[in-house]
């Protein structure tokens, strides 16, 4: 299916590992041009040199800061798609949960995604050109899951932050979504997972009986940048296999 992403030209954060190194990969195989956003350079040489192509433009800086972000991200150029997938789970009982694991979370995974949107927002609205922003959210956003307060509470504020961002951006043309993974099989994933009894207690919920695989997540966050979704905004779509179904 042609998504028509080749010549486009798209920025993802958090794209030294996991879900998102897989989507800058995705998008260059798409024939799109990608700025790869990463606090971390040694990750981002690995990806140049695994990619081993110019199309791709790496670019290090903690989103945590919004200064910092600010200054980096305003002059990466025209940017057609954004795909905000940085963020962490810093994960500790309700009652032990820190001040500081409560800030360090929202400004990644909820201040930082306003901020980069608005940025890269800003720059759609001031060419005239249609866009599209997908935010990488959690099936954590809609059920409890224990010591997971804060990170539930981030992907909780980040799915109705997507859903504002769509009403006020859909008249610029901008289309505005998330995606919901259950658990994703990537090196983080497969580590905080691979205990089988606390494994089983999870897929027991999800109807197919599978963690996601992390090409179930970057094929729904292409279709929804591509022109195939381009009457979906507002959205919040789920790759968990059933889990928010039951």
């Amino acid at each position: 299916m042609e998504l028509g992403l080749a010549g486009r030209r798209a920025l993802v954060t958090g794209a030294g590992k996991g879900i998102g190194r897989s989507t800058v990969q995705a998008l260059h195989a798409a024939g799109a041009r990608v700025v790869a956003v990463s606090r971390t350079q040694a990750d981002l040489d690995s990806l140049v040199r695994e990619t081993q192509c110019p199309g791709i433009e790496p670019v290090c800086v903690d989103l945590g800061n919004w200064e910092a972000t600010e200054k980096v991200l305003s002059s990466v150029g025209p940017v057609d798609f954004l795909v905000n997938n940085a963020g962490m789970a810093l994960l500790q009982p309700f009652l032990e949960v820190t001040k500081e694991a409560f800030d360090t979370s929202f400004d990644v995974n909820l201040r930082a995604v306003m901020q980069v949107s608005q940025i890269i927002a800003r720059g759609l609205i001031a060419r005239g050109a249609a866009g599209a922003i997908v935010n990488v959210s959690s099936q954590a956003s809609q059920r409890a899951v224990t010591n997971h307060s804060v990170y539930c509470s981030t992907k909780g504020a980040l799915d109705m932050l997507t859903k504002v961002m769509a009403l006020e951006l859909g008249p610029h043309k901008i289309r505005v979504n998330a995606v919901n993974p259950t658990v994703v099989m990537t090196p983080m994933g497969q580590a905080n997972w691979s205990d089988p009894h606390k494994a089983k207690a999870m897929l027991d919920r999800i109807p197919l009986g599978r963690f996601a695989e992390v090409e179930n997540v970057v094929d729904t966050i292409l279709f929804l940048l591509s022109d195939r979704s381009n009457m979906t905004t507002g959205a919040t779509v789920p790759v968990d296999g059933g889990f928010l179904a039951t």
